[in-house]
């Protein structure tokens, strides 16, 4: 498998810490850079998720552990997904709807 070079970097990094040479504090401000940034999702791009998925809003919302009319709503652009649950639309668009089994 092939790295990227911030995981070289990341891999770099733990093994300072490992040594004393880097200090945990450093580190742990080190992972957060190194975390993804989280996609926004208009209603057409949420619509397009749960249908690739060949799920129900329902189903769909089950996963999310959201209800049905936040789906729905999500889909008519009537509200937004934030915090968590634009978190969970992130993996499951990355990973597939399995990772949240």
């Amino acid at each position: 498998m092939k790295n990227s070079i911030l995981d070289v970097m990341h891999e770099t990094a733990k093994d300072l810490t490992e040594t004393g040479v880097m200090d945990v504090t450093t580190m742990r401000e080190f992972d957060v850079l190194c975390l993804p940034d989280v996609e926004r999702y208009d209603a057409a791009h949420i619509k397009a998720l749960r249908e690739k998925e060949q799920v129900s809003q329902a189903v769909f919302a089950a996963y999310l552990n959201t209800s049905a009319s936040t789906i729905k709503s999500w889909e008519q652009g009537s509200k937004k997904p934030r915090g968590t649950s634009l978190k969970l639309l992130n993996l499951v668009a990355k990973k597939g709807l399995a990772i949240l089994a």
